[in-house]
């Protein structure tokens, strides 16, 4: 059957499985928008503020699910509002499929009202991206993206539509979706090196990334870490993997990760890294990075092994396959000597962090733990907020933790908090701050006008937290613009969106708070007072080693 090339768009995300998208119409994808209008009992399209909350939401949406999340935008300044939330998903590995229209091909290249380069802008920045200019292959340029953007390291992929390829009839014939690639097996010999390294390692400690939660293996790895009597630390986007009531778990480690988990860390004779990329907020000072470790390090992207640290075994494979191996082959083990140090180095912790009843952050989200279920979604904007959350934050379940790691998109959280609740149907709470919140509180229109249940709790210290952080430890407390002396009140703003605003200064205001939200149907936003001075801790210097962490606020000067 005939169907113009908007028609096979739409028939070919329903091949794909697609029943929700984001977005925001333009002239340039009036036609795919008159598509959806007519196609809204197979497709639901949300409609936010801005393209970058849609960007958002879609990678939330991916994030809280796991299915590939679908954004669509109109040509020229639409389309170049993706960029932010492309390149959030490309550092992340978040498989996300963003459609453009674009002028007609006739007016390409000739400076045409709201024509981009879209492709070669985003060119860096996604997995692979399309410029359709043929009616014929429109269907399978979808089916394709679909696959790529699923297949082995996931990312995102961009379809750039002309105006008349939207238009143009051509034949039409309903496929099954393409399988993903086969990811290639890890070889035998390295397998059996890395075995032959956890035979012979006195204190191993399990480290896992996103990749260990997109492989599906974070079961086998608790029971693997139970085997051979390991511990477990995770980066930022490996939170949620493993429950964090799970007594071999010690936490996010990193520049800002608890203390126990980065001197488990610093101080194991064996790492067994599963899909993390060893970024610079992770490693601080590569020269001295674990040099008494050998490491391991499992991967579906050829590139990450040995890209920012050497390591003694690089598996390069299936990560799921891989591991599996290596457990398999791998004989258990006691390590009791390991387990007692760790668990002092745990008790220094606690005597870090004290227990209080003000309205400190650590209270703050200690309360939200209290309020939240093992469903309910966290996400985060990016801050100190974001690294409280990862401290303190509590899991059950994994894909309930939403935030941007490699981009650091202040921003995002918002539109990811919509979509990963439209998503998996459950409540979401977003942790933000002051700063993050002002870049998109635009979409607060969208949380109203959907109806999702998002409780947004700014910690307002009325500062840029980080930044102001790092200008007191290292640039001689000189406030270069991070004293946002703004006289926005949060309660009132929220209201005129159409949301409740409530107000929290202690913490049985807060508490009180956050229960008259999660009672509310709809969106709610928490204004909560915290201090400008609260430093996010323990911090290790950028460029700084375990040699020069900062554990307590006692040790500032």
């Amino acid at each position: 059957m005939n169907k113009t090339g908007s028609q096979i768009l739409i028939e070919a995300l329903v091949e794909q499985g697609v029943d929700t998208v984001f977005g925001y119409p333009g002239g340039q994808a009036i036609n795919i928008y008159d598509e959806l209008y007519k196609n809204s009992d197979r497709i639901r399209h949300v409609l936010t503020a801005h393209e970058q909350g849609a960007a958002h939401a879609a990678d939330g949406y991916f994030r809280a699910t796991g299915k590939v999340g679908v954004v669509i935008a109109t040509s020229g300044p639409g389309a170049t509002n993706l960029v932010t939330g492309i390149a959030t998903a490309m550092l992340d590995s978040v498989p996300m499929v963003a459609i453009t229209g674009n002028v007609p091909c006739d007016l390409i290249g000739r400076d045409s009202f709201q024509e981009i380069d879209i492709t070669g802008v985003t060119l860096p920045i996604t997995k692979h991206n399309y410029f359709v200019n043929d009616v014929t292959k429109l269907a399978d340029t979808v089916r394709e993206a679909f696959q790529i953007a699923r297949s082995g390291r996931p990312g995102p992929v961009l379809i750039d539509i002309p105006k008349d390829v939207q238009m143009a009839l051509c034949e039409y014939e309903v496929k099954e979706p393409l399988p993903l690639t086969v990811n290639e097996k890890a070889d035998e010999a390295d397998i059996q090196a890395a075995v032959e390294l956890l035979k012979s390692c006195k204190r191993p400690y399990i480290y896992i990334g996103g990749g260990a939660i997109g492989s599906g293996v974070a079961e086998e790895i608790i029971a693997f870490a139970d085997k051979i009597d390991a511990v477990i630390g995770c980066t930022l986007m490996g939170i949620s993997a493993v429950p964090t009531e799970n007594p071999r778990f010690l936490g996010m480690q990193g520049m800002h990760g608890h203390y126990a988990s980065s001197m488990a860390q610093n101080n194991a004779d064996l790492i067994l890294a599963i899909g993390v990329r060893f970024s610079d907020r992770t490693t601080g000072n590569k020269k001295k990075f674990a040099v008494n470790s050998k490491i391991i390090q499992l991967d579906i992207d050829f590139a990450e092994i040995n890209k920012n640290i050497a390591v003694d075994v690089g598996i390069y494979g299936d990560i799921g396959d891989a591991f599996k191996r290596i457990a398999e082959q791998t004989p258990a083990q006691t390590h009791p000597d390991w387990i007692t140090f760790v668990n002092k180095l745990r008790k220094k912790e606690e005597a870090y962090d004290m227990p209080t009843d003000t309205l400190t952050p650590k209270k703050a989200v200690q309360i939200i733990n209290s309020v939240t279920t093992p469903d309910t979604v966290i996400a985060t904007d990016v801050g100190q907020h974001q690294m409280w959350a990862a401290q303190y934050c509590s899991f059950s379940k994994n894909r309930k933790f939403v935030s941007s790691g490699g981009l650091g998109t202040m921003g995002f959280g918002l539109g990811a908090a919509i979509g990963a609740s439209i998503g998996s149907g459950e409540r979401t709470v977003l942790i933000t701050g002051d700063g993050s919140f002002g870049m998109n509180l635009n979409e607060l229109a969208t949380a109203v006008s959907t109806n999702v249940p998002v409780t947004v709790v700014i910690f307002n210290n009325g500062v840029l937290g980080m930044v102001r952080q790092w200008q007191t430890l290292f640039f001689d407390r000189h406030y270069s613009n991070t004293v946002l002396d703004r006289k926005t009140d949060f309660v009132k703003l929220a209201e005129a969106f159409g949301a409740k605003g409530l107000r929290a200064d202690n913490a049985e205001e807060f508490e009180a708070a956050m229960k008259e939200a999660f009672a509310t149907d709809g969106p709610v936003v928490i204004d909560c007072k915290i201090d400008k001075d609260e430093f996010v801790l323990p911090m290790i210097p950028p460029g700084g080693s375990m040699d020069d962490l900062i554990a307590e606020k006692g040790a500032i000067k």
